[in-house]
C-alpha cells in the first residue's frame, strides 16, 4: 500500500504538469516588441493624419534600427524595455529636399525619444509622450509596376540635390511609356516623342528622341526642355519601388514618375 507521502508527492506532480500545460508542452511567446521590419501606414500628430509615401519604413533588431523618412534614410540606436517601449536615439540620415517634406520633417520628430509599443500579430503602433503615434503594418506592399509596359506619369524634377514637383499648369501631361521591345513613346509636357531605349540591369540607356515640333511656353515647356536633356544625357539609374519610378544620371538630375492603370 502506497504512503500518503507517495500520494502527496504524485498529487504535487500532477498539479505541476497540468500548471504549465502538460509535459513537452511550452507556453506561447508573446509577441516580440518592436523587432522586425514595418511598412509605415500613417502619423497621427497635432490633430492632423499624414499618410505614409510608399518607401517610409522602419526596420529594428537588437540594439540597431534604420529606415526611410519617406526619402530619406536614416539610423538610429535603440533600447528597449521588454515588449512595452523602445527608446531611440537617431543616427545618420541623408539630406535631400523631398516631395513629401512635411511627412519627412514630422516622421523625424516622432521617431526619437522614448515610445510605447502597441503590438499585434501583423502591426505595430509606437506612442511618443504627447499621444502622437506612428502606425506600422508587416503586411507586404502592392507589388511594384514593372518598368516596361506601365505608363508612367512624370510628378517630380530632381536636380541640385532638390526634388521639385512639377507645376499644377503643366501635371500630367509629361508622360511615357517603355515597351518590353525597348521602344520608348510618350509625351514631354508638349511635343510627343519616340525613341529607342536600351535596358541593362538597373540601367536604362535612351537614344536619340524623336519629337514633335510646336512651340512650348510657360511650365510645360520648361518641364520638356528638363526632360528632353535627361533622357538624351546617357545611362540613367532606375529603381521602381511599388508604383513609383525614379530615374536619376550620374550629375544628380532625375525624374519620378507613377504608374497608371494600363500602358498608352
Amino acid at each position: 500500500m502506497r504512503t500518503l507521502r507517495h500520494l502527496t508527492s504524485g498529487l504535487v506532480l500532477v498539479l505541476a504538469l497540468a500548471a504549465c500545460g502538460g509535459a513537452g508542452e511550452e507556453p506561447a511567446d508573446p509577441l516580440p516588441g518592436a523587432a522586425g521590419s514595418w511598412r509605415v501606414e500613417s502619423l497621427t500628430t497635432g490633430g492632423r493624419t499624414l499618410h505614409a509615401p510608399a518607401a517610409a519604413r522602419f526596420d529594428l533588431a537588437g540594439d540597431e534600427a534604420e529606415g526611410n523618412y519617406g526619402c530619406n534614410g536614416f539610423t538610429a540606436k535603440a533600447v528597449t524595455e521588454g515588449r512595452t517601449a523602445v527608446t531611440l536615439t537617431p543616427g545618420v540620415s541623408t539630406t535631400m529636399a523631398c516631395e513629401d517634406q512635411a511627412f519627412e520633417v514630422a516622421f523625424a520628430k516622432l521617431l526619437r525619444g522614448r515610445l510605447t509599443i502597441d503590438r499585434g500579430p501583423d502591426r505595430l503602433t509606437l506612442k511618443t509622450a504627447d499621444g502622437s503615434t506612428i502606425a506600422m503594418t508587416s503586411e507586404p506592399r502592392t507589388p511594384d509596376a514593372p518598368l516596361t509596359t506601365t505608363a508612367w506619369t512624370v510628378t517630380s524634377l530632381t536636380g541640385g540635390g532638390t526634388a521639385s514637383s512639377v507645376p499644377a499648369e503643366a501635371a500630367g501631361r509629361a508622360r511615357f511609356t517603355l515597351a518590353a521591345d525597348g521602344a520608348a513613346s510618350g509625351s514631354l509636357g508638349c511635343n510627343r516623342f519616340s525613341a529607342r531605349a536600351a535596358i541593362e540591369g538597373s540601367s536604362v540607356v535612351f537614344g536619340p528622341l524623336t519629337s514633335t515640333r510646336m512651340a512650348c511656353q510657360g511650365a510645360a515647356g520648361d518641364v520638356e526642355r528638363s526632360l528632353t536633356a535627361l533622357l538624351g544625357s546617357g545611362p540613367l539609374a532606375w529603381k521602381v519601388q511599388e508604383g513609383t519610378l525614379t530615374l536619376s544620371a550620374p550629375d544628380g538630375t532625375g525624374l519620378t514618375a507613377t504608374a497608371g492603370s494600363a500602358a498608352e
